[in-house]
Order: C-alpha cells, then structure tokens, then sequence
C-alpha cells in the first residue's frame, strides 16, 4: 500500500498563489497604519496618502512579477 500523495496539476500556480497572498497582507499593512496615521494627523492626509498609493503600486509589482516568474520558468 503507497501512502504518498501524488502531486497533479502545475506548481507554478502554488508559487503565484504565495506571491499573491504576501502582497495582499502587505497592501492591508499598509492601508491599515496610513489609516492610523491620518487618524493621529489628519493635516498630513495629502502627503500620506500620496505615499501609500507608490507604496501599493511597489507591493503590487511583486505580485505581478510572481506571476510572470511562474509563466517563465516552467
């Protein structure tokens, strides 16, 4: 009797997966303390949120780029 699993299917959508997981917690990081931080200095609100959408857009290249890492090395 084989008790081990057989894998089926293409790791690579594991990798993305991982990828997309670690920029969500990320992007929720970041929104959740620029939240905080106009909640304590509501002045600063145009320069924080400025900085949180370069932010986003950075941790949302890393998805981007765990996407297109599993297309290339297959």
């Amino acid at each position: 009797m084989n008790i081990l699993a057989e894998i089926s299917g293409n790791l690579n959508a594991i990798g993305y997966g991982v990828s997309a997981v670690g920029s969500a917690i990320g992007v929720g990081f970041l929104v959740g303390k620029t939240q905080e931080s106009i909640a304590r200095q509501p002045e600063l609100r145009g320069s924080l949120m400025g900085t949180m959408f370069i932010g986003a857009g950075l941790v949302e290249a890393l998805a981007l780029i765990g996407l297109v890492a599993g297309f290339l090395f297959r």
